[in-house]
């Protein structure tokens, strides 16, 4: 007999995770159709349905901020019996779950996160200690020496120290 693995965590079995994807797509094409001014600016991110398919959750965001959470629930729960009957229309499902709303909190810790990097970087470059190289460019050489990154690609595929040649970097050393 066969045991299972403790992983310690919540596993999302591939039937649930197709219901969570098929329910978002479901509820955000709903929400698409309601004719409701405090539904325009929301996105639906992520649902998590329980694998007795019983309960979900709909997390969503909203271009209009916190402030307007409290709007955006009320409206959600009016629509909800709306959202629920067009999830048992358009899957096969024998149940359909009952759904919950909640904002996604993922979104506006990332927005967050940019915000103090923003604050931080003029910050960093007036005193120096960061140079004015975009994030994700490569500063000037940094293809002439070794440690990772696209720099080790090469185009003979050999490993000789000065045949590199990285794709995009101009024309090929003679």
């Amino acid at each position: 007999m066969a045991r299972r693995r403790s992983s310690g965590g919540r596993r999302e079995y591939p039937r649930t995770a197709r219901v969570n994807e098929l329910v978002r797509e479901i509820v955000a094409e709903e929400l698409e159709r309601i004719d409701d001014t405090r539904l325009e600016m929301v996105s639906v991110t992520a649902v998590e349905v329980e694998q007795e398919l019983t309960q979900g959750v709909v997390y969503f965001s909203s271009l209009a901020g916190e402030e307007a959470d409290a709007e955006v629930l009320g409206a959600l729960h009016q629509h909800r019996a709306r959202l629920q009957s067009a999830i048992g229309r358009q899957s096969r499902m024998r149940r359909t779950p009952a759904l919950r709303f909640a904002p996604d909190g993922g979104v506006r810790g990332g927005k967050r996160i940019e915000e103090l990097l923003a604050e931080l970087q003029p910050t960093l470059t007036s005193s120096g200690e960061q140079d004015a190289t975009p994030t994700g460019a490569a500063a000037p050489g940094a293809a002439d020496h070794e440690g990772g990154g696209p720099a080790e690609a090469s185009s003979s595929g050999g490993g000789g120290g000065e045949d590199r040649h990285v794709e995009g970097d101009g024309p090929r050393p003679q």
